[in-house]
């Protein structure tokens, strides 16, 4: 017991020790250089360096902390003392790279980084026009030459500035067994020839509170890595203000990212790059606010994505997001598209006043929409054509106006919808070219004029079972399609409730209740071929406006 006490003693004052002994070099006061006050430091000693423009070339060593000499008062971009004091790799022999090498416990605090490699503005300039449409995606994934290189450890990079350099400006990889969990905040990267910010192979750095833009690649990129991602401002940059690829797992939270010229934020390459992405504003980027494509398989919840030049969230090439609680707002073309065979399940997502559609489901796209709200989409609330297939309960779409329907279903489209409420429409409510069952849905129309509740097209399946329709001219109109309506009901029509003219096959419409005090009113008139029609009704409406559910006289149609 003792002998115990006596370790744990003295370890408390080797560590006492350590940190009374701890000593500040100045440069370049005490040490010429950066370097040889580095290499005269022990553990736990701070190199403080005064304004000045020095050499880009330093290697760190454990458990030393370099600073620029100063306090924290705000200059034009950054901290006032990290613009004074510059790291500048014009300084350095050709040839000498990366710019800065951290070690173990090591910290970097508050300088300018630049000039680290061939900083190329015509090529920038190049691929800023083009979108980035032609970069070489092998980079991705790349260690390459940082500015700053944290390579398989764990440290602490923070308050720098760190600009035109030759690739990306600060670097993070893993290693083969060690940890890499740096900590790099409150930095500003900016005309990187990389990405802003770079994590790849497994490192897991919590990257807060940075401000990347204009970088030739991603304002902070991932590869393969899951680090924590919060509260970072990503604009301007070449590709996504957030990029995540290969592997990646980060959570991405808080973050802001605007005027990129491709997504806000990117995910992609393969079923393994499944991060959360969460909480973040996603706004004015030239492609989608948040994209994913080539299998990628993100969650994806609570982000507002707001006047993006194409989708606010968007889906491509086999991905398979989770979309929860996302608003959607104001996009130049939907509010959420899943395209080109993207599967993707949509929880109480809110898509509203977009250009086209609140929610798109084509080319051969899959979607599940549980509980979503469309409001006030120019075109329609949710569009499913080109193939597309998708199962729809528990939403709500609506609109104000306008002549398309509300629902589009075409091209071959298939689905189910059931419990959903439509509010509203054009010339429909829900216009059908394809195969549909709608069961126990929600029509609200505008009054008998409104148009349609269910229009179907040529050649189109349509299977409507106990759905309540108020207030359009017919609850169903088809023609030369196959139908099948039973036990629905209806009230404020236009003369005929249900009307099915040369249908393709024989249809069965029975059980239907239509409510009426027009003696013209006839609940359903179907043509032959027809199998059951049989038992529908309309009925006197109760004094009160709202079907009688016992009837004292129904009337044949």
């Amino acid at each position: 017991m003792r002998l115990a006490l006596g370790i744990v003693f003295g370890a408390l004052l080797l560590m006492l020790s350590r940190t009374v002994l701890a000593e500040e070099r100045l440069v370049p006061q005490q040490h010429a250089t950066i370097q040889a006050a580095i290499d005269a430091a022990a553990v736990g000693d701070t190199v403080l360096v005064s304004a000045g423009r020095y050499p880009a070339s330093l290697k760190f060593k454990p458990g030393v902390h370099v600073r620029s000499a100063g306090d924290d008062t705000v200059g034009k971009q950054g901290l006032l003392r990290a613009e004074q004091t510059i790291l500048d790799g014009s300084l350095v022999p050709e040839g000498i790279a990366p710019g800065i090498q951290l070690a173990a416990g090591a910290t970097l605090d508050g300088f300018t980084v630049t000039n680290v490699g061939k900083y190329d503005e015509a090529r920038w300039q190049q691929d800023h026009t083009t979108q980035g449409e032609h970069q070489p995606h092998e980079h991705i994934g790349l260690f390459g030459i940082p500015a700053i290189a944290i390579d398989g450890t764990t440290c602490t990079v923070r308050h720098n500035i760190v600009h035109h350099n030759g690739d990306t400006g600060i670097g993070i990889q893993g290693g083969e067994g060690t940890s890499c969990s740096p900590l790099v905040a409150h930095n500003i990267c900016y005309r990187n020839m990389g990405g802003g910010i770079g994590s790849m192979r497994g490192s897991t750095a919590l990257i807060q509170n940075n401000t990347c833009f204009e970088n030739y690649y991603a304002g902070i990129g991932h590869s393969g890595a899951s680090p924590f991602v919060l509260n970072n401002v990503c604009y301007g940059n070449i590709r996504a203000g957030i990029g995540i690829s290969e592997g990646a797992c980060p959570i991405v939270r808080g973050n802001r990212c605007y005027h990129n010229r491709r997504a806000g934020i990117g995910i992609r390459t393969g079923a393994e790059t499944a991060p959360v992405v969460e909480g973040n504003e996603c706004y004015e980027n030239e492609m989608a606010g948040i994209g994913c494509e080539e299998h990628a398989r993100p969650i994806v919840r609570n982000n507002h994505c707001h006047h993006n030049k194409l989708v606010g969230i968007g889906a491509q090439e086999g991905a398979e997001p989770l979309l929860v609680g996302n608003r959607c707002e104001e996009n130049q073309l939907a509010g959420i598209g899943l395209r080109d065979g993207a599967h993707g399940v949509l929880v109480e997502n809110t898509s509203t006043r977009n250009k086209t559609a609140g929610i798109g489901i084509e080319e051969d796209a899959h979607g599940i929409l549980l509980q979503n709200r469309c409001e006030e989409n120019r075109l329609v609330a949710i569009g499913i054509p080109s193939g597309g297939e998708a199962y729809l309960h528990g939403n709500h779409c609506s609109r104000t106006g306008g002549m398309p329907p509300l629902v589009a279903l075409r091209s071959g489209a298939k689905a189910v919808l059931t419990q959903n409420q439509f509010q509203g429409g054009g010339v429909a409510a829900v216009l059908i070219e394809g195969e549909v069952t709608l069961c126990d849905n929600e029509f609200i129309g505008q009054g008998p004029k409104q148009g349609t509740a269910v229009w179907v097209w040529k050649g189109s399946s349509v299977q409507l079972h106990a759905n309540h329709f108020a207030d359009y001219r017919k609850a169903l109109g088809a023609a030369e399609s196959s139908v099948s309506a039973s036990e629905n009901i209806i009230t404020g029509f236009q003369q005929t409730a249900i009307q099915v003219q040369r249908p393709s096959s024989p249809a069965h419409v029975f059980g239907n209740r239509a409510y009426s005090t027009e003696a013209k009113a006839q609940c359903a008139a179907v043509d032959e071929p027809h199998g059951i029609v049989a038992q529908n009704t309309v009925e006197s409406p109760a004094a009160n406006g709202e079907p009688d559910s016992d009837p004292a006289s129904p009337r044949q149609p």
